[in-house]
């Protein structure tokens, strides 16, 4: 009895193992659901802010098309992604801005340290196919297609999240350790990895300086990221499944 049986357990708490590592490789993005004719090659939970980043990038017309998705510090606020193709830093940064409740993607070239205006300014990368809508939990998602340098194989990222707007332009985000951290470098044909350079500065605004209205934005509670909860919640399950196959086993 128990040498036909246990065998089998065991090779239930191989299967159990397998299915759990794929299904916490696999990331909470990829649990993101977009509307219909927005498909991605490739994404990533990126490690700061509970953002994720979602990309097709083409070699042959260096065009990189994307989603970035993540919840605004606040019900009024914004969130943003650019790239920074001379730092590793927000300034320099060419960036891509949503706004709560609207379908319109603003485009900012970050040149200083000083608030954001309500209007567009151009950026390095031509941009198209530029939107947002709302997605789950809250969350912004921004859309847009980039056409990089020819040859880009990889490049500096950055985003945000902040919790007001004034007039049309996002009000400057808090400065917790997730948002001095949000940085990272973007492999075209893989995944983010996080970036060791000292912390980028602002986007709207600086720590002792004002944009005005709401711009003084607070602090938001530190949290974990999707990637890190999806992480906790397999590992739980695993362990339970584990336990129960272990018993199976011991009662066989």
């Amino acid at each position: 009895m128990a040498s036909s049986t246990v065998p089998r357990g065991i090779a239930l708490l191989v299967l159990v193992l397998a299915s759990a590592r794929a299904a916490s490789a696999a990331g909470a993005c990829a649990a993101e659901k977009f509307p219909a004719g927005k498909t991605y090659a490739t994404c990533e939970d990126l490690p700061q802010l509970g953002a994720a980043l979602h990309w097709t990038y083409d070699a042959s017309k260096s065009s990189l098309s994307l989603a970035f998705v993540a919840a605004p510090a606040g019900p009024n606020g914004w969130v943003a992604w650019a790239l920074n193709p001379t730092g590793e830093g927000m300034a320099g940064a060419q960036a891509l801005v949503a706004l709560k409740g609207s379908s319109a993607v603003k485009t900012y070239n970050i040149t200083g340290y000083v608030p954001l205006g309500g209007a567009s300014t151009p950026i390095a990368y031509p941009a198209t196919d530029l939107a947002a809508d709302s997605g789950s939990g809250g969350k912004i998602r921004l859309y847009g297609k980039l056409q990089l340098p020819k040859g880009t194989k990889a490049v500096n990222q950055v985003w945000q999240v902040g919790s007001s707007v004034t007039g049309g332009s996002p009000d400057k985000h808090a400065f917790s350790a997730g948002n001095l951290a949000a940085k990272a470098k973007l492999v075209l044909s893989g995944k983010a990895t996080t970036s060791p350079a000292p912390a980028p500065a602002p986007m709207a605004g600086g720590p002792s300086g004002s944009t005005g209205g709401a711009g003084a934005a607070t602090t938001p509670s530190a949290g974990k990221s999707p990637s890190a909860a999806a992480t906790v919640c397999v590992s739980s399950s695993l362990a339970l499944t584990v336990l129960a196959v272990m018993g199976f086993l011991a009662v066989a």
